[in-house]
């Protein structure tokens, strides 16, 4: 069974709120036969259906940002192929700049995440809205990624560190259906000089043609029909010519990704803490409650020793009456025969 039909199928199961994907699934597996293809095809493909994954809360977020607000994820990836040529070029000022734009981009996108997954019944914790903004931030770092996050049938978190590949393996639910949007990335925006930076187009959509040779050989031909499941963080294009940078460009390339990189890494700290603070404050709410949970639980045990007493007690108190009352009966039977018997005998 080919791609399509899965994919056809697996779109919208992946565009439900979080809560609803199990059910539709089986449901989804139960109507493969509306489909159009022979009985053993239809197996086949409603076997595929039951086995897909349930994503993660994070790529479930991820999605409806695809879904709902697709330009959101090809304003990040324009951003990124921007991101992408302007390191391949070592323009130390365009990635300050850029750098500085995919922040309040990521910003924005983890609000509106925010904002979605509420409206879709489903509130996202601190640490999930972390895992998608690593998520964002590795789609600006990889056309691969990026065209995995447009896929709306994520699986799992995406992460980069700006060397290695961005591991796809098992990230998207229907492998290769999310490879033609690789070459849809879009330019990035404007600079504050006014320029757009876009990836030299070499013959190739989405792609940066001043990458260093060495990387060349670990990419596919995205244009061309064929996916690669681990792209590389700079996209391959055709090689250009460009002037041998000094050693002082290199270094300055080098301190704007340094600087660049800790300053997302005092954001993830600013973000722990607000985490730690929040659990913090939570577990001192919970002990508080603990305690007072402890001293009704205390004063009710002291409560119910004392009705048990008072229970016995009147218990004890009610047999007794219930003899005295029993022995006065019997007192009063006896009376009145006494006076039944002496009324009934002849005076002398």
């Amino acid at each position: 069974m080919g791609t399509r039909e899965l994919a056809g199928i697996a779109g919208p199961l992946y565009a439900l709120p979080y809560g609803d994907f199990v059910a539709a699934r089986t449901a989804a597996a139960k109507d493969v036969g509306s489909i159009g293809v022979s009985a053993a095809e239809q197996r086949a493909l409603a076997a595929e259906v039951r086995a897909l994954p349930k994503p993660s809360v994070a790529a479930w977020a991820v999605n409806m940002l695809a879904v709902h607000s697709p330009g959101t994820l090809q304003e990040l990836a324009g951003l990124g192929a921007s991101m992408q040529a302007a390191q391949a070029a070592l323009d130390a000022a365009a990635l300050r700049i850029l750098a500085q734009q995919r922040r309040e981009l990521l910003a924005a996108a983890v609000k509106t995440a925010h904002a979605l997954a509420a409206q879709q019944g489903r509130a996202i914790s601190v640490t999930v809205a972390t895992e998608v903004e690593q998520t964002l931030r590795a789609a600006t770092a990889d056309p691969g990624a990026a065209a995995a996050v447009q896929s709306g049938c994520l699986l799992r978190a995406l992460s980069a560190d700006g060397v290695d590949v961005v591991d796809l393996a098992g990230a998207v639910a229907v492998p290769g259906s999310h490879a033609a949007a690789v070459t849809r990335t879009r330019t990035g925006p404007r600079t504050d000089a006014g320029t757009v930076r876009k990836p030299d187009d070499g013959g190739t959509a989405g792609r940066s043609g001043a990458e260093p040779a060495d990387r060349a050989g670990h990419r596919g031909e995205a244009a061309g029909g064929k996916s690669t499941e681990q792209p590389r963080l700079r996209a391959v294009g055709k090689t250009q010519v460009t002037p041998t940078p000094s050693v002082v460009e290199r270094a300055r390339a080098g301190l704007e990704t340094a600087e660049e990189a800790a300053a997302e890494a005092d954001d993830d700290a600013r973000r722990a803490a607000a985490e730690l603070a929040d659990a913090a404050a939570e577990s001192i709410r919970l002990a508080d409650e603990v305690r007072e949970l402890r001293r009704r639980l205390d004063a009710a045990e002291a409560g119910l020793k004392g009705a048990r007493k008072r229970h016995e007690l009147a218990a004890a108190m009610a047999q007794q009456a219930a003899r005295a009352a029993d022995r006065q009966r019997r007192k009063e039977v006896l009376a009145r025969e006494r006076v039944l018997r002496l009324g009934n005998t002849p005076e002398a």
